[in-house]
């Protein structure tokens, strides 16, 4: 007996807003598969708001207020049957953010659930990858945000600990980070790390996604170190207007990704880490699979 149901997630993050749609196939005496249906995204950039005004602008409210009801119809569209929708590091400290809750559950219906740094974390490191690890080997898992980065060590084939910490692209962009910050990044890796023989890094988010295509390597070949510090170095010799015109990148993408692979780089340097897998998985796949696991609260349709 076959069974396939629809789910959506909705990530809401500091430099874009995501849709997922996913199919939870069931069938008799098989793994459940969980496979990607449609994905949608909307670069409103709420963190460049938020890290310098502490609130939402009028016209980025206006915007998310748009998209949601976009979603929704989409969401409608395609059948879904269940739905989370989460928000990360710029609604988290936005002054405004209930009040903007409140707007886009008035205009779209849609709820949205406002998660601290490390349930972020734990949803991440719910994400299923299982095909694309060795349970034998140990990994640092890293997603990195416009506003926030998590950290996740992952042993032989489990999650051990996990870590959110305020270092994402849209705030190094606007030299928001202190130092003092970067070395409790620094420390808290080579604490969780040190103890285990070799570590690689699993690495999520839309800038290594980008840069692993752009690598033309096959789905589960890592980038090694020397192949993304060589990148980073490319990036840094071209203007932001050369990015987009020579190397063909989003406008949205093209400045971000500097420093999005700083923090890759620092974290195979403080992990000793040589290789990067790049699964092209992150925070929407997690909320997917939480739902499903029902690990998380969830709004049926």
């Amino acid at each position: 007996m076959l069974k396939i149901q629809k789910y959506a997630a909705i990530d809401i993050g500091s430099n874009a807003v995501r849709l997922l749609i996913s199919n939870i196939i069931e069938e008799a005496d098989k793994p459940v598969k969980f496979k990607k249906n449609s994905l949608v995204r909307v670069p409103i950039r709420l963190g460049a708001d938020v890290f310098i005004n502490g609130e939402i602008s009028v016209y980025n409210q206006q915007r998310m207020v748009d998209t949601m009801m976009a979603f929704s119809l989409l969401m409608k569209s395609h059948g879904v049957n269940r739905y989370k929708a989460c928000a990360t590091s710029a609604m988290r400290e936005a002054s405004n953010s209930e009040l903007l809750t409140s707007r886009v559950l008035n205009s779209s219906g849609i709820n949205i659930d406002i998660i601290d740094g490390e349930e972020e974390a734990a949803i991440i490191a719910e994400t299923d990858l299982h095909s694309f690890i060795d349970p034998n080997r140990t990994y640092l898992y890293v997603d990195v945000g416009g506003g926030s980065t998590e950290f996740s060590i992952i042993h032989n084939g489990g999650k051990v600990n996990s870590k959110s910490f305020k270092i994402g692209t849209v705030r190094l962009l606007n030299d928001m980070v202190k130092k003092q910050t970067w070395d409790d990044v620094e420390q808290w890796i080579k604490e969780n790390t040190h103890q285990y023989y070799k570590i690689e890094l699993i690495g999520s988010g839309g800038n290594i996604n980008k840069i692993f295509k752009i690598s033309g390597k096959d789905l589960g070949k890592p980038l090694t170190y020397f192949y993304l510090s060589n990148y980073y170095n490319t990036l840094q010799s071209y203007s932001y207007e050369e990015r987009i015109t020579q190397l063909d990148l989003n406008q949205d993408r093209a400045d971000v990704i500097i420093p999005a692979t700083r923090i890759y780089l620092s974290a195979m340097k403080w992990s000793g880490a040589k290789d990067i897998f790049v699964p092209k998985i992150g925070l929407s796949d997690g909320i997917i699979k939480s739902i499903y696991y029902e690990t998380v609260s969830s709004v049926t349709i």
